[in-house]
C-alpha cells in the first residue's frame, strides 16, 4: 500500500500528519521498501513530480498563530464592547438629529482603534523578524549528479535530502543510510543529550515513533555524523508543525484582559441604571421627551470612559518602545502591564537561567581529592575519538591547563576506539606512548563503567573494588550529585604487547581512575536579576526537565531558596486543589513534563497571583500560552518565540527587572486615568440626578456635555508621559475593582458637593435661575476645571507638586485645557454652543470653590490611603 497522501482538491492547509501505525511500518521496511512505498527513488524526484507533490501538500512551513488581514483586524478592534457601545450611541445622536455630538463620539472610538491597530501592527512587523529558527535551504537530490540547494519551503514528501553535522532536520524524516549520525532532540524532548540514529530496520514493538532510531524530525539538530533521508511528512503534518499549530491559537485571558473586562462591566452596570434615571426624570419632570433622550444619551456618554482604549494604547505603546530601547521586544502591547502586575515569576532552567554550556569543574580520584591523571586521561579520550563530540567533550578539550600539560610532556599515537553508544553508554581508545606501550582509555557513565572495573586507584595505590563497594564507593559520586555535577567516570587498562581490540569485550578488568564533575553554569545576570526581582515583589520559581540534582545546584548559584522540590512524578499524584497549595510554597519544580509546567502555572493563578513564564524550548510553548505574560529569549525555539508575550534579544536578565518597572509605570498611568474618569463621572451623574430633580430646564445641553468630556479626556492623553512615584513601583500592581469603587463612592460624591455649591451661587447669586445660558455655561466651567485640575491632586499618593512633580506634557495639556474652557463662553464659538458670558463677580466664586474642591480632595485621599493602603 503506497503512502497516503492527501486527495488532488484537498487544501493543503488541512494535511495530517502520519499515524503513529504508518510511522512504525515504514519504520520497520528496508530502504528499497520505504522507497516504493513513497513512489521515490535514491537519486531523488524529478521537477516535474517534485512540483506535483508540492501543489499537493502545500509549502514546507508550520503553522504560527493565525494573522486576519489589516481590514479585519481593524474592524475587531472597532468590536469591543467600549467600542460598540459608543458607536451605538453615536448612531442615536444621528437619527435623533444631533450630527455633532454623534461626530464627536464616532470620532474619539476610530482615532483610538486606530492608534491600537497601528501600535499593534508594527510591533508584529518587529516580531516578525525574530522568527529564525527553521533554516531556508536544504540539500536535496532532483535526479541531477549534484545535490541542490533549495529553499525550505519547496521540500516535498519522497524528496530525498542529505544531512551533516550543524544542519537541521528540514522535515520529518526516514533515515536510509548515515554514518555515526547524531541528533540533538531536545527542542522536541527536552532532552539535553543526543539521540544516535540508524538506517537499518527496526521494528517498533510498542516503543514510541518519537524514540525510532531510524525516524528524525523537523525542528531537531544534526550534532555529527552524516546521512541520507527521505521525506515522509512536510509543514503542518509533521510533528514539530503539529505542535506549532497547537500553540498558535487563541491565548488564554490574562490578568489585564480581565481588569480591563471587569472595570467595562462595571460602567456598563452603573450606566444601565443612571441613564434610564436621567431619562425618566427628565422626560416627567419637564415634558419634552427627545430632549430628555438626547440628555439622557450624552449623560451615558459621558459616564463611559470612552477614551479608555486609546489611554490604554498610548500607555502600552510607550512602555514597548521604552523595553526596544534595552532590546526587548513586546509582541503584545498588552503583557506590559502584565510584567508589572507578576507577582510571581516561572522560569525553565537550561538556556535561561544557566548559559546552556557545559564546563568541566572538579577532576578527582575516587577518594575525592583532586587528580590531574583524571583529567589527562579524559582529554586523551575525547581528543582521539572520533564519534559523538557532544557538550561533555568540549568542556573537556576547552581545559586549557590540560592541553598544555599534555602538549608539553606527553605525546601520543591512537591505535583504535570502541565508539560509544547508548547501550553502553560509554566509549574507549587506544593509544600508544612514545616509549611504544599502549593503554585504553575508557570514560562513560558512573554506574555502566563501575560494571566493567575490578579495581580502582586510591591514593597511588590499586585496591580491589571488591573492598570499595557499596556506600563508601560511590560517597564521592553522590556528594558531587548533590552539588548538582554531571558526573562521568575514568578508567583504563594497560595492553600486552601486540594485543589488538577488535570489539567491546575489550572493556573489562579496568581500573578505576576517578570521575570528573561538570556544570552548566548560571547565566552572569541571573544572580543579580533575581535579587532585583525580589526587590521588587517578584517571586521566583523554576519549572525544569532537568534532574532535582542538577537544579538545586543551579538554585543555589543563583540565590534560589530550594526548600523543597516537587518532582513532575508527584505533580500528577496530586489534585488541583492539593497542586495549589504546593505551588504556593515550592520554590522548585523538576522532571517537568509540558502540561505540568502549564498545570503549575494555572494553580498559581487560581490562587491569585500573576505569573510570567520564563522560557526557550518547544517543551515550554503550554506553559508560555499559559501564563499571564510569557518570555523567551533570543536563542528560543521559533515556535517559543511565536508562544511569547515578550522576547528578550540580549542575554542579561536584567531585562526581566526593566520589564517590571516599565510594566508598573505603564499600569500606573493606566490606572490613574481610570480611577479620576471613574470618580469624576460618578460624581457629575449624582449631579445630574440632582440638577434633574431640582432645576426646570437642562443643567447642561447634551453638546456641552459632550464637549465637557472630550475635553478632559484630551487633558488625559498625556498621562503616558506622567511620572510614577518610587513608592509605587516596588510591590506588583494589578486591577483592584474595590478600589475603583472606593474612589467612585467617596470621590464622586465629594465632587457632586460641589456642584452643588456652585448650582446654588449660580441660582441665588447671579439669578441663573431664568437664564439657562449663564447657568449652563458656570456649571461647565465649573465642572472642567475641577475634573482637570484634580488629576494633579490624585495622580499620586502623596503630596502633588512638592512630594511628586507631575511631567512637563501633563502640565501643559491640563493647563491648555483650562484655558480654551475659559475662554470658550466668552468666545462667538461659545455663543453657537449655547454658552454665554458669566459675570464678574462669579470668577472669584469659582475660584474659591476650586480651591476648596482640590484641598479637601487631597485631604479626602490622605485618608483613603490611610485607611486602605496606597493608592
Amino acid at each position: 500500500m503506497p503512502f497516503p497522501t492527501p486527495s488532488r482538491h484537498a487544501a493543503p492547509a488541512q494535511r495530517a500528519a502520519p499515524p503513529s501505525a504508518e510511522l512504525g511500518v515504514i519504520a520497520a521496511l528496508d530502504a528499497d521498501a520505504v522507497l516504493a512505498r513513497l513512489r521515490s527513488r535514491a537519486a531523488g524526484l524529478d521537477n516535474a513530480e517534485a512540483r506535483e507533490r508540492l501543489r499537493l501538500h502545500g509549502p514546507n512551513t508550520v503553522a504560527r498563530q493565525r494573522r486576519s488581514g489589516a481590514a479585519l483586524r481593524f474592524l475587531k478592534l472597532l468590536a469591543s464592547p467600549l467600542s460598540l457601545l459608543l458607536l451605538v450611541l453615536a448612531l442615536v445622536n444621528f437619527l435623533t438629529g444631533q450630527t455633532w455630538s454623534g461626530i464627536m463620539i464616532a470620532v474619539m472610538v476610530v482615532l483610538s482603534s486606530a492608534l491600537a491597530f497601528f501600535q499593534e501592527h508594527r510591533s508584529d512587523q518587529a516580531a516578525e523578524r525574530l522568527r529564525s529558527m527553521v533554516r531556508t535551504t536544504t540539500r536535496v537530490l532532483r535526479g541531477a549528479a549534484a545535490p541542490l540547494e533549495l529553499p525550505l519551503a519547496e521540500l516535498v514528501p519522497g524528496d530525498i535530502v542529505l544531512l551533516s553535522a550543524g544542519t537541521m532536520v528540514p522535515a520529518d524524516l526516514r533515515i536510509l543510510s548515515c554514518r555515526d549520525l547524531f541528533i540533538s532532540q531536545s527542542a522536541l524532548t527536552g532532552e539535553s543529550l543526543p539521540v544516535e540514529k540508524r538506517g537499518q530496520a527496526i521494528r517498533a514493538n510498542g516503543v514510541a515513533v518519537l524514540n525510532l532510531d531510524n525516524l528524525a524530525y523537523m525542528g531537531s539538530t544534526v550534532v555529527s555524523g552524516s546521512a541520507n533521508a527521505v521525506v515522509l511528512a512536510t509543514g503542518g503534518a509533521t510533528y514539530f508543525g503539529q505542535l506549532a499549530a497547537d500553540l498558535a491559537g487563541v491565548r488564554e485571558l490574562t490578568s489585564f484582559d480581565r481588569g480591563v473586562n471587569q472595570f467595562v462591566w462595571l460602567m456598563v452596570r452603573v450606566m444601565l441604571v443612571m441613564t434610564p434615571l436621567v431619562f425618566l426624570l427628565n422626560g416627567y419632570g419637564k415634558g419634552d421627551w427627545l430632549q430628555a433622550l438626547l440628555f439622557a444619551v450624552a449623560v451615558a456618554v459621558g459616564l463611559a470612559p470612552e477614551m479608555l482604549p486609546m489611554i490604554v494604547t498610548i500607555n502600552l505603546a510607550k512602555g514597548a518602545l521604552a523595553m526596544a530601547g534595552k532590546k526587548v521586544i513586546v509582541k503584545r502591547l498588552n503583557a506590559i502591564q502584565n510584567f508589572g502586575a507578576m507577582d510571581v515569576l516561572c522560569t525553565d532552567k537550561t538556556g535561561t537561567l544557566t548559559q546552556d554550556r557545559v564546563i568541566l569543574e572538579r577532576h578527582v580520584d575516587i577518594d575525592g581529592r583532586p587528580s590531574m591523571r583524571v583529567t589527562e586521561y579524559a582529554y586523551l579520550n575525547s581528543y582521539y575519538q572520533t564519534g559523538l563530540h557532544n557538550l561533555l567533550d568540549v568542556a573537556v578539550l576547552k581545559y586549557v591547563d590540560v592541553h598544555q600539560h599534555i602538549e608539553a610532556d606527553t605525546a601520543f599515537r591512537k591505535i583504535d576506539e570502541l565508539p560509544f553508544d547508548f547501550q553502553r553508554r560509554r566509549m574507549s581508545v587506544v593509544v600508544e606512548r612514545r616509549d611504544g606501550s599502549r593503554v585504553l582509555i575508557c570514560k562513560g557513565a558512573v554506574e555502566e563503567v563501575l560494571g566493567v572495573c575490578s579495581r580502582a586507584e586510591s591514593a597511588g595505590a590499586i585496591v580491589s573494588l571488591q573492598e570499595r563497594h557499596g556506600a563508601a564507593l560511590v560517597r564521592v559520586v553522590q556528594e558531587l550529585n548533590q552539588d548538582g555535577f554531571r558526573v562521568i567516570a575514568v578508567a583504563c587498562r594497560e595492553l600486552a604487547a601486540g594485543e589488538q581490540v577488535l570489539d567491546n569485550g575489550a572493556e573489562s578488568d579496568l581500573l578505576l581512575i576517578g570521575y570528573i564533575a561538570f556544570l552548566d553554569p548560571p547565566k552572569d545576570s541571573a544572580a543579580e536579576a533575581i535579587r532585583a526581582l525580589k526587590h521588587y515583589g517578584v517571586a521566583v520559581k523554576v519549572l525544569t526537565g532537568d534532574n532535582e540534582a542538577v537544579t538545586r545546584s543551579v538554585c543555589r548559584h543563583v540565590g534560589l531558596p530550594v526548600e523543597q522540590v516537587v518532582l513532575g512524578g508527584d505533580i500528577d499524584a496530586l489534585d488541583d486543589a492539593a497542586l495549589a497549595a504546593r505551588a504556593e510554597t515550592a520554590s522548585v519544580f523538576a522532571k517537568m513534563a509540558p502540561q505540568q509546567k502549564a498545570r503549575v502555572i494555572r494553580a498559581l493563578q487560581r490562587g491569585g497571583h500573576v505569573v510570567g513564564y520564563l522560557g526557550d524550548g518547544i517543551n515550554d510553548g503550554a506553559a508560555l500560552k499559559a501564563a499571564d505574560v510569557g518570555i523567551s529569549v533570543d536563542s528560543a525555539v521559533d515556535i517559543a518565540k511565536e508562544s511569547a508575550d515578550i522576547i528578550l534579544l540580549k542575554k542579561s536578565l536584567m531585562s526581566l527587572k526593566d520589564g517590571v518597572v516599565e510594566g508598573r509605570k505603564v499600569f500606573g498611568n493606566i490606572s490613574k486615568y481610570i480611577r479620576m474618569s471613574a470618580s469624576s463621572n460618578f460624581g457629575n451623574m449624582l449631579s445630574v440626578l440632582g440638577a434633574s430633580l431640582l432645576l426646570p430646564f437642562l443643567p447642561m445641553a447634551p453638546v456641552q456635555i459632550l464637549l465637557n468630556n472630550l475635553l478632559y479626556d484630551v487633558s488625559q492623553t498625556s498621562l503616558a508621559s506622567d511620572h510614577v512615584d518610587a513608592d509605587y513601583l516596588m510591590r506588583p500592581r494589578r486591577w483592584d475593582i474595590g478600589n475603583i469603587w472606593r474612589f467612585m463612592l467617596f470621590l464622586g460624591p465629594l465632587s457632586s458637593l460641589f456642584d452643588y455649591l456652585t448650582f446654588a451661587a449660580l441660582w441665588y447669586l447671579f439669578g441663573a435661575a431664568h437664564q439657562v445660558a449663564l447657568f449652563q455655561s458656570g456649571w461647565f466651567l465649573e465642572s472642567l476645571l475641577t475634573q482637570t485640575l484634580v488629576v494633579h491632586i490624585l495622580r499620586t499618593g502623596n503630596i502633588p507638586f512638592v512630594q511628586s512633580k507631575p511631567s512637563l506634557p501633563l502640565l501643559a495639556t491640563t493647563l491648555a485645557v483650562c484655558l480654551l474652557g475659559l475662554w470658550l463662553p466668552l468666545s462667538s464659538f461659545g455663543t453657537a454652543l449655547g454658552f454665554a458670558p458669566p459675570p464678574r463677580g462669579y470668577w472669584l466664586v469659582l475660584s474659591t470653590i476650586v480651591a476648596a474642591y482640590l484641598v479637601s480632595a487631597q485631604l479626602l485621599k490622605a485618608w483613603l490611603a490611610r485607611q486602605f493602603g496606597q493608592l
